[in-house]
């Protein structure tokens, strides 16, 4: 079932792999070099039948470091556009994570320390729902206020208008991961007393009439998927899977068609059981509990774990990242080792021995 063929809405993925948004930290200001149009589209030879662009940010300031990619401009669309081209004439689908890293914004690459980026280094303000840094040493972002949170809203649909000009055919609400959106989930993150902060119903707003103006704007034909942390890992407080297979349940009546479930990443001190398919429960009881398709993600590096996955119906995608890292053309040695009869591209059958 792996490389059974799937369909959302209008859209046809020819098998259920997804090159899951990983972050390249490759950009200047915002916009897509060769590097993304080599990296995205060598995924799409491989033979993933879905490739998402890392995190995508919305505005400027949304970026978790100034290399990120962006969506905050027109003159944004035309380079992205040349690889939305190239990803589908290799049989692939092409999407668009729309991400603002709130909080964690503003600071350097990963090989360049992590660390926040000054004013005078190129650095800028960070938002989020209430004035609490990240961890120690993260700068102290400054509290959304109503103006804010509706700018940001059209921010968001501005970023679908123009992934859906560049060619994308899915996008994905990034609300995981300790950002914006998860910020605003999460009662640990967000100690707002307005109606975007409190209660569950007021946790989620945003988000949901975030996904409510992409969803407008985004095509019918076409997916949108939203990506949630199941779990802060800091139970009995803070966001858990109970809370996540309701707000799936509200996203589905949204016209939200996958949930990609991932997990953590809101505070730096939460133990978290990272292993092997650690995440598939989650993506498991959201799909069975809110009747909605979920993508299972985390540690799947092996074919027949992958096709365990959808098989026995804990998922209906699976999001790989740092295998297909490794191994671009995963999905091709994959299918010949479940006995698939994937087509490798023509330029390279004398290898498919």
């Amino acid at each position: 079932m792996l490389f059974d063929p799937m369909t959302l809405r209008g859209v046809v993925f020819r098998n259920r792999v997804v090159v899951s948004p990983m972050c390249e930290y490759s950009s200047e200001d915002g916009f897509a070099s060769d590097w993304h149009l080599v990296h995205l589209g060598s995924r799409a030879v491989g033979g993933a039948g879905l490739v998402f662009t890392e995190a995508t940010a919305v505005e400027a300031r949304g970026r978790i470091s100034p290399q990120d990619l962006g969506i905050w401009k027109d003159e944004h669309i035309p380079k992205l556009e040349q690889i939305t081209r190239f990803i589908e004439s290799q049989g692939a689908v092409a999407g668009m994570q729309l991400a603002h890293a709130g909080r964690k914004a503003s600071v350097s690459r990963p090989w360049d320390g992590d660390k926040p980026v000054s004013a005078a280094d190129g650095g800028w303000k960070a938002v989020a729902p209430s004035a609490l840094p990240f961890g120690d040493g993260s700068q102290v972002p400054e509290a959304l206020t109503a103006d804010g949170i509706r700018a940001m809203t059209l921010s968001f649909k501005a970023g679908a208008e123009r992934a859906l000009k560049a060619g994308f055919k899915v996008i994905e609400v990034h609300a995981a991961h300790g950002y914006l959106l998860h910020e605003f989930l999460s009662p640990t993150s967000n100690k707002r007393q307005d109606a975007y902060g409190g209660s569950f119903e007021n946790r989620i707003r945003l988000l949901r009439e975030i996904t409510a103006v992409v969803r407008k704007v985004w095509p019918e034909k076409y997916p949108v998927f939203v990506r949630i942390s199941a779990t802060d890992w800091t139970e009995p407080e803070g966001w858990d899977v109970e809370q996540s297979v309701e707000l799936a349940r509200y996203l589905k009546k949204e016209g939200v068609d996958l949930i990609d479930c991932s997990s953590g990443a809101l505070v730096p001190s939460a133990r978290i059981p990272a292993g092997p398919g650690f995440q598939v429960p989650f993506a498991a009881r959201i799909r069975k509990e809110a009747g909605i398709a979920t993508g299972a993600v985390g540690f799947i590096t092996s074919a027949v774990q992958a096709e365990t996955i959808v098989r026995t119906g804990q998922a209906d995608m699976v999001f790989l990242a740092r295998e297909l890292l490794r191994q671009p053309y995963w999905p091709l040695h994959a299918s010949a080792e479940l006995r698939s009869k994937m087509a490798w591209p023509a330029q390279y059958a004398r290898a498919a021995a």
